[in-house]
This record gives C-alpha cells, sequence and structure tokens, in this order.
C-alpha cells in the first residue's frame, strides 16, 4: 500500500520537468519558492518536495501496471541522484514515486554473443568495477569515473541516467556512439529503440509515459574498435561543459565507421557527421574545421568558447582513436 506523504503546504507550482515532453522552463520567481519552502510555518518546519506517496512495485508487470493506472502523474524511483535533486527544487512534482530497486533481474551485467548487455538498475559503480565492461565496453569503462562522485555513483543507476537524458550527461553520448540499443517493457509488450532514435530533445527520450527502461545493449568490442573519450569540466564530478564520446574501426593505418557524439552542446547528444567523414580521411585539422556544432550560451560558458572547446576535444580524442587498441 502507498504512503503518503503530507507534512507540507501546498505551493504554487512552477513550470517542472515532469510534463509529457519533459520540457525544462525555469522561472524567475523559483528562487523565492524554493526558499520559502524549507521556512518554518505556525512553528512546523515544512520539507522541501510537494506532497507525494510512495509505493514499492516488487515486479516489473506490477511496475508498469502503476504506472498505467496514475499516468502522468506516476515517477519511478531507482537510484534517484536526479529525481529526489528535481523533487526538492519542484521542478517535479508526481503525486505518486514508485521504487524499482526491488524488482529483480535489472541489474546484471553480461556478455551474450557479441553484445553487451547491462541491466538498468546496475549501479554506476557496478558498471565502472566490471570486467566485463572493461574488455568488451571500453568506451563505457573511459566514461564511468567522469559521472559525479563516488557517493553518486553508489546509488545512481545506468538505466536512470539514460532515462533522464541529461544533455551534459557522459552515458547518453556513450550510447549514441556506440550504436547502442535501449529496450524499453510497457503494456504491450518490450520494444527495442536504437540510441540514435532515443533522444528527442531536451530532457526528452522514446520512453512513452507507462513504460520502462530495463536494458541497454553495446555490440561488444574487438580487436580492431577503436575508442575515444574526453570532457571539460569545472570540477571533476560536474556535468561536462563540453564532452566527447567518440567510437570507430580500424581500417589499415586509418579509420572507418567514425561516430562522434559530443555533449554538453546542444539539447541531446549530437553527432558531429561532417568531422567523422574527415576523420575518417585521416585528416584532423579538416575534421576540426567541419565541426558544425551551434551550442547556445548557458551559465558555464559563451557558445562560442563551448564551439572552440569541441575542436580542441576533438584532437585530444582522434589521437585516442589512431591508437592501437591495447
Amino acid at each position: 500500500m502507498a504512503q503518503r506523504y503530507t507534512r507540507q503546504f501546498a505551493l504554487p507550482r512552477v513550470d517542472r520537468i515532469d510534463r509529457a515532453a519533459f520540457s525544462v522552463t525555469i522561472r524567475k520567481n523559483q528562487r523565492a519558492i524554493l526558499n520559502s519552502v524549507t521556512r518554518r510555518q505556525n512553528g512546523e518546519v515544512r520539507v522541501k518536495p510537494a506532497p507525494f506517496a510512495y509505493t514499492r512495485a516488487r515486479t516489473l508487470k506490477e511496475a508498469i501496471a502503476l504506472l498505467s493506472k496514475h499516468k502522468d502523474d506516476a515517477r519511478l524511483l531507482a537510484g534517484g541522484q536526479s529525481l529526489i535533486a528535481t523533487l526538492n527544487m519542484r521542478l517535479s512534482a508526481p503525486d505518486l514515486l514508485i521504487d524499482i530497486n526491488g524488482i529483480k533481474g535489472l541489474d546484471g551485467i553480461a556478455k551474450k554473443g557479441k553484445t553487451i548487455e547491462i541491466g538498468a538498475l546496475a549501479r554506476h559503480t557496478q558498471v565502472e568495477r566490471s570486467d566485463v565492461i572493461a574488455k568488451h565496453a571500453p568506451l563505457i569503462a573511459l566514461a564511468m569515473p567522469h559521472i559525479g562522485h563516488p557517493a553518486i555513483r553508489n546509488r545512481g543507476t545506468f538505466g536512470g541516467s539514460i532515462a533522464f537524458a541529461d544533455p551534459a550527461a557522459e552515458l547518453p553520448a556513450c550510447l549514441l556512439a556506440l550504436r547502442a540499443e535501449i529496450e524499453i517493457a510497457g503494456p504491450k509488450g518490450k520494444r527495442k529503440v536504437k540510441a540514435d532514435a532515443f533522444f528527442k530533445g531536451l530532457f526528452e527520450t522514446a520512453l512513452k509515459p507507462r513504460e520502462v527502461l530495463t536494458a541497454v545493449r553495446i555490440p561488444a568490442a574487438d580487436k580492431n574498435t577503436r575508442i575515444g573519450f574526453a570532457e571539460l569540466a569545472r570540477r571533476h564530478g560536474d556535468y561536462a561543459m563540453v564532452g566527447l564520446a567518440a567510437c570507430a574501426r580500424a581500417a589499415g593505418k586509418g579509420l572507418t565507421d567514425v561516430r562522434l557524439a559530443f555533449f554538453g552542446v546542444g539539447a541531446t547528444p549530437v553527432r558531429a557527421k561532417k568531422s567523422e567523414a574527415a576523420l575518417a580521411g585521416a585528416n584532423v585539422d579538416a575534421a576540426v574545421a567541419a565541426l558544425d556544432l551551434d551550442p547556445d550560451d548557458d551559465v558555464q560558458a559563451s557558445g562560442a568558447v563551448k564551439k572552440h572547446l569541441a575542436g580542441v576535444l576533438l584532437r585530444r580524442v582522434a589521437k585516442q582513436l589512431m591508437e592501437p587498441a591495447s
């Protein structure tokens, strides 16, 4: 049975990220609202989130049924490293939180034929320390230490990062570079979505309201796989100002099937296709010149600075791609 948390006053709702399209609009009056949340009112301390009910799903079927019943008013709780923050800031105000941590079988990491399967509930630290990932998914292994800090990686989940789809996060870009496939379960069964079609917009994915991301599948690396990863952040563990995840295949002294996935420069991870073609011809200068990114200004840096940093990272990652596999 769901537990109800009601020791809070109903404050005016601001635009939030749990709407259908997961779009984000921060209003000017939000700071005043947030500051008022923890004030004492009538001698009683109010907590930060809006009122919500909590329940635990023991099976995937039960989680989907609860999502179907409550529709847009329910959110899944896995690691909670993004969700709890948005609840506290009232950017998300669901009526029900569905805890899926008790669902068995969604936290595995395994090599199945020529594919690596990572369960949605696999913790970041579990992925980071996995021998399977280190050997067969080296790009993921390179990216993991850049995700937050140890405390965050201890709780955060692989699937949660993908479903949240922060445009400055490492894993969505890695999946795009690796031609990953995302497995989704819903009322009509399971379906698979390629990473190229999964990330739709700012905090918007191919996930529908009654669906659950269950696993990610990545082609296993072989002797001809080449990978590269780099990011620039103000402090280690911060979201990147600009980042680049790359994958290619060795072809003699050159490269083929180059995929460059930048993050922090748009509403979603962005492939630099013109630069990919130039880099396949082993021309790094041409690849940098061909960058057609158009990042917006933000609190971290101007768009012009971000584009310059993207070129810096491309040179670094190109060097990694051209090195023999270890």
